[in-house]
């Protein structure tokens, strides 16, 4: 891999850095076999489920979750 060909990062704004990420994202994942998932992960997803199991926790529409992360973020901002 040749870096000279990249962009300069810190000269990107974020969309293009979130762009950037996006393409880099979606060339990885064209394999999922090749992703190893780290454990820490894997125990946290446990954990999850037996909290949702237990009714400790529950799922919610991710739609529904993307307005309280907005409304986090927008609290955050004024508060």
């Amino acid at each position: 891999m040749e870096l000279g060909n990249l962009p300069n990062i810190e000269n990107l704004t974020l969309p293009e850095k979130i762009g950037l990420m996006e393409l880099l994202w979606r060339d990885i994942s064209r394999e999922p076999e090749n992703l190893e998932v780290p454990q820490w992960h894997r125990q946290i997803l446990e954990e999850r489920e037996r909290a949702v199991a237990n009714g400790e926790e529950e799922f919610i529409d991710l739609n529904e979750a993307m307005a309280q992360i907005r409304r986090s973020i927008d609290s955050g901002r004024t508060g």
